[in-house]
């Protein structure tokens, strides 16, 4: 099998990038995506020219850093699949493909296809833990949970954080990822105690970050390799509104809503006018 490789090249963060175009031959129907990337950075090699930089780990679906763009779809043409998993036998003879990072602004270029995602290790360092001492790790049944809770952990933990729901939408939103996050902790009983203030942490800290803001698209769910779906960001709005109310913490500021609940306007204006009485 021949393929024609149009791959985004670009040094640094700082560089300017662009597209360059490879042929690559010998490649067969079982190999993965990232295995026929090694059979052109050994050719690259041979020829003294730069290998194709791409971030990989596990090649087994699991840690999420392999993904990029192949023709404009996070993770290519394959549902729920990742780049290491994605096989050549779903491409054909002479195929064209365009390979390039993911692009949204809070994952810079490192180099090639790499991207820097440490942004959201940010988001999951403000939250995606418990401060509470617990010693050693507790027997399985110590702790009752519902299934029905169980469940819909297991379903939010799935999330790898490969990015793709990021790089997929239009505004380059990070609501499904966080949600997912919020999702897996606040869902078990152990996530209780610090449900309300997690789930403030780590929805400011994805505000810090220059992500763009959830529209409803849906894109994120169409692209993500392990099928996250569209609830958790239902159920993280929810949780965001009555963190909010049980912790009397400022409002949510909407634009072109009182920054102040209206019964606050009402007693103000009787205590001035109290005041001024008197």
């Amino acid at each position: 099998m021949k393929l024609t490789l149009k791959i985004w090249r670009q040094k640094d963060t700082t560089t300017a990038g662009r597209f360059v175009s490879y042929q690559v031959d010998g490649v067969t129907p079982e190999m993965s995506f990232l295995e026929m990337l090694d059979v052109l950075n050994e050719a690259l090699i041979e020829h003294g020219d730069e290998p194709v930089a791409f971030e990989h780990d596990c090649r087994e679906g699991i840690c999420g850093s392999c993904g990029f763009l192949i023709n404009g779809v996070p993770h290519g043409p394959r549902r729920h699949t990742t780049v290491c998993q994605l096989h050549m036998r779903f491409f054909k003879d002479g195929d064209a493909l365009t390979l390039e990072p993911w692009r949204a602004r809070a994952f810079p270029v490192v180099r090639d296809l790499v991207v820097d995602r440490s942004a959201f290790d940010r988001i999951i360092q403000a939250g995606g833990y418990i401060t509470a001492p617990t010693g050693s790790a507790p027997d399985a049944n110590a702790i009752l949970v519902p299934k029905e809770a169980a469940d819909t952990a297991f379903d939010a933990a799935a999330c790898i954080g490969c990015g793709a729901c990021v790089a997929s939408c239009p505004n380059a939103a990070a609501m499904l990822f966080t949600a997912a996050k919020v999702a897996h902790l606040n869902s078990l009983p152990q996530g209780q105690p610090e449900r309300d203030e997690r789930t403030l942490n780590m929805v400011a800290a994805m505000g810090r970050e220059v992500f763009g803001t959830c529209s409803n698209h849906g894109e994120c769910e169409a692209v993500c390799p392990k099928g996250i779906p569209l609830e958790f960001i239902a159920a993280l709005n929810r949780d965001v509104i009555g963190a909010a109310f049980r912790r009397r913490r400022e409002p949510l500021q909407i634009l072109g809503a009182p920054r102040h609940p209206a019964h606050e306007d009402v007693c103000e204006s009787n205590s001035a006018q109290k005041e001024s009485t008197t």
